[in-house]
């Protein structure tokens, strides 16, 4: 797919290869991606990213990720800062959403560009809080532990009750990423949550954080604080889930950056008290 556009510049899909030009973007937005996302996104649609360039060099990227046959994520909408205000992420833009087809497109959008995406037809679901900080030590509780491949279609399951699409190659490189800590919390029976933490370009990032009531979910953020062994870490709470701001707060995180989750139109039903930390920005 390409697409020529004001003063030369040519859209493109991304590859692997481009992702660093990306994510170090997003790391100078103050975003703070992941140090070893590529992998998992380009696992769940290898098509769904695009890079603007002029005569060769990059100048602005966007992620259209698709999720099945009904549902799309949008994300890394970014123009290299020296070049911003001449139409290039508008282009880019245009470019890359048409890979949705009809999908409903959902996204994670910063406080400055909302009203930009409502007069693209996207209206808002929730705001999503960003809480950070380094979160009271605590031990491992009861009834979480390491999860491994043996839990990976329990975790799958459980993942496509608590989303609005089914991800299972993204799940299979999410939970198994270089510095990815992944857990599960189970009650002999079946999977009760599950929570994953990362490393990332300011803080350790927790996404994501499912889980079936406020008690597992505070278990399973002891299990992944203590693991990050007191550094900083960073969840983003969906504002709704009242007991998900409360485990943030209670920890000590203080809130420090809002997205807005909006949608062009209507999703699948998914179990959204279960989600006490989305996975990421990026893709949803």
């Amino acid at each position: 797919m390409t697409s020529a556009a004001p003063h030369d510049l040519v859209v493109t899909q991304a590859t692997l290869d481009d992702w660093p030009v990306i994510a170090g973007w997003a790391a100078a937005e103050g975003w703070n991606p992941g140090l070893s996302d590529g992998p998992a996104f380009f696992a769940q649609d290898p098509d769904g990213f695009f890079l603007g360039r002029i005569d060769g060099e990059p100048v602005s990227a966007i992620s259209v990720v698709n999720h099945g046959s009904d549902y799309a994520f949008l994300g890394c909408y970014l123009v290299r800062a020296d070049l911003r205000g001449h139409g290039h992420g508008l282009t880019t833009w245009k470019t890359a959403l048409a890979h949705a087809g009809e999908r409903t497109v959902g996204l994670d959008g910063v406080v400055a560009q909302q009203d930009n995406y409502r007069q693209s037809g996207f209206e808002l679901a929730h705001r999503t809080i960003r809480f950070t900080g380094t979160a009271s030590r605590s031990g491992k509780p009861a009834g979480v532990r390491p999860a491994g491949s043996a839990d990976l279609a329990a975790i799958t399951a459980y993942d496509s009750a608590c989303s609005p699409a089914d991800r299972p190659r993204f799940l299979a490189e999410w939970l198994t990423g270089p510095g990815h800590h992944a857990f599960v919390r189970h009650d002999g029976t079946r999977v009760t949550g599950y929570g994953v933490l990362r490393p990332g370009h300011d803080s350790l990032r927790i996404g994501p954080l499912f889980a079936d009531t406020a008690d597992d979910a505070r278990a399973l953020f002891a299990a992944l604080t203590a693991d990050a062994d007191g550094r900083e870490v960073a969840i983003d709470v969906p504002e709704p889930n009242a007991a998900g701001v409360a485990l943030a707060e209670g920890a000590g995180l203080r809130a420090s950056f809002e997205t807005a989750r909006m949608y062009t139109g209507a999703v699948r039903e998914y179990a959204r008290h279960r989600v006490f930390g989305v996975t990421t920005l990026e893709l949803g």
